[in-house]
């Protein structure tokens, strides 16, 4: 069976799921909210970097979906739908808050604590150079962020980050060609230790 194929059954059964959602089948509402927590949770996590907050986040998200679901065209993906409210949500909270430094933080105690419990080299090398990516791409401006967390953090399609971000497939292909050509300019200049195990 082709990927084309499965996506398009795949597609179908969530138009279903969503069209008995809205005549107010509870299971099917849970069924939605099982199959996408998880996906609208990271990235609020990325965008806050803040567990509690990301959570705060992702509850508000399906609330609004809920009462916006009779607008949502069932022949479309519904992920990408519920991450562009994820999304909207936390830049106001981001900017509201300005959780950045205090999370920068909470990682740096997470990695002390990691290599104090004296977890081998190779797991906390990976821990390490996992989080001086997320610290790179944080540093760097919004519309970098945007389409680096949608395409390779969460693994959208580039037509599911296009949905997201609003923007037509080609564009998403250009900016996520230059963010990416920005990041590998930030790594190399400065993380030169995420640079050597990027390269091995």
């Amino acid at each position: 069976m082709s990927t084309t194929s499965v996506t398009a059954g795949a597609q179908l059964e969530e138009a279903e799921i969503v069209l008995r959602a809205r005549r107010g089948e509870g299971a099917a509402w849970e069924m939605v909210v099982h199959l996408h927590q998880e996906a609208v949770f990271r990235y609020a996590y990325l965008m806050l970097g803040d567990s509690a907050e990301a959570e705060d986040v992702a509850q508000e998200t399906f609330v609004r979906a809920f009462r916006a679901f009779h607008r949502f065209d069932a022949s479309r993906p519904l992920r990408p739908w519920l991450v562009q409210i994820a999304r909207n949500l936390a830049r106001n909270r981001w900017r509201s808050l300005m959780r950045s430094l205090r999370a920068q933080e909470r990682w740096k105690d997470e990695l002390r604590m990691e290599t104090a419990r004296g977890r081998s080299e190779a797991v906390d090398n990976a821990h390490l150079a996992a989080a001086e990516l997320r610290k790179a791409v944080r540093s760097m401006r919004d519309q970098d962020r945007q389409v680096i967390y949608l395409r390779f953090f969460l693994s959208l399609s580039v037509e599911e980050t296009g949905m997201v971000l609003a923007l037509p497939v080609g564009t998403v292909k250009s900016r996520l060609s230059r963010a990416l050509g920005r990041l590998r300019e930030q790594v190399r200049a400065h993380h030169p230790a995420l640079h050597q195990v990027l390269e091995e």
